[in-house]
């Protein structure tokens, strides 16, 4: 039998019914929901969207955003796409922050099916696999405007990192203008068509321009704290171990990843945090210990 919340349910996200018409009559899940946990996983949620075609810019701004506003308790809310969404729920769950995927298509099928493992992780590290659609339902052109409307009505606020001029994540971005959320955007190159959207919604002043998590996290009346929710021993295990080789000689991100014997993409979402933190930086392309 599967998980599904309705709209008349008392648990049902009240955030996401104020969306009126927009919102969803049920809402199928995976995980814990917040009737049956001591964390209210829809307190505070921010939405964080972008290009699916994301540069290293891209990918570096939001592990570093994410990393830092999941720490202080937000919940990060993405489309579960490649690109800036994988990045936004990975980020979240490589500090043990909550993270809500939220699936344009059936709660059964994984979309895109090679990001199995990251699926698995958001679950394993208390986060929600949402669905309006049941069982193994395919997606379709249409389910993925819906979908935004779910993303964008779950949150208090939406950040969009890296957008074209005709992108997907303006649409989420006019959706949350729409509710009445607040919008936050990252500026981009002027030479970069993936700043184009971005760079725009500043201009026009329908998105507050952000230069740091602090922009963000002042929003939610929340200070950063470097306390980690959900796996303090391993995540200090690791970065004790990226202290250690570091105070040996200082190194390239895929060097520091073959000494610790792990994936570059689990190095380098710590790095930033740790970067964040202030325990090391970065020095033609090499990290150091501050």
């Amino acid at each position: 039998m599967e998980n599904v919340i309705t709209l008349d349910s008392s648990q049902y996200p009240a955030l996401l019914k104020k969306t009126g018409k927009d919102a969803p009559k049920q809402l199928y899940y995976k995980g814990n929901w917040p009737a049956d946990s001591n964390i209210n996983i829809f307190e505070n949620c921010l939405a964080v969207v972008g290009s699916r075609r994301m540069t290293t810019y891209g990918k570096q701004i939001t592990q570093k955003l994410v990393s830092r506003i999941a720490s202080a308790g937000i919940t990060i809310v993405s489309g579960f796409m490649y690109g800036i969404d994988a990045t936004a729920h990975k980020s979240a769950v490589d500090v043990g922050g909550k993270t809500i995927a939220v699936m344009p298509c059936g709660i059964d099928r994984v979309h895109p099916e090679y990001q199995v493992k990251l699926y698995n992780e958001i679950l394993e590290n208390n986060g929600l696999i949402v669905s309006e659609y049941e069982g193994d339902t395919m997606p379709a052109y249409w389910t993925y405007p819906q979908r935004n409307k779910t993303v964008a009505g779950l949150s208090q606020a939406v950040l969009v990192i890296e957008a074209g001029e005709k992108s997907g994540s303006l649409i989420t971005a006019n959706l949350a203008k729409k509710y009445n959320r607040k919008i936050f955007a990252v500026p981009g190159s002027l030479t970069s068509a993936l700043s184009y959207g971005t760079n725009q919604l500043i201009k026009k002043g329908e998105a507050e321009i952000v230069i740091s998590a602090e922009d963000i996290l002042k929003f939610y009346n929340k200070n950063y704290t470097e306390k980690i929710y959900n796996k303090p021993s391993l995540l200090q295990n690791i970065e004790s171990k990226i202290l250690e080789q570091l105070q040996i000689e200082p190194m390239e991100m895929d060097n520091l990843s073959r000494k610790l014997n792990k994936n570059i993409q689990e190095v380098s979402g710590l790095i930033s945090f740790m970067e964040i933190k202030g325990q090391i930086k970065k020095e033609n392309n090499k990290y150091y210990v501050s």
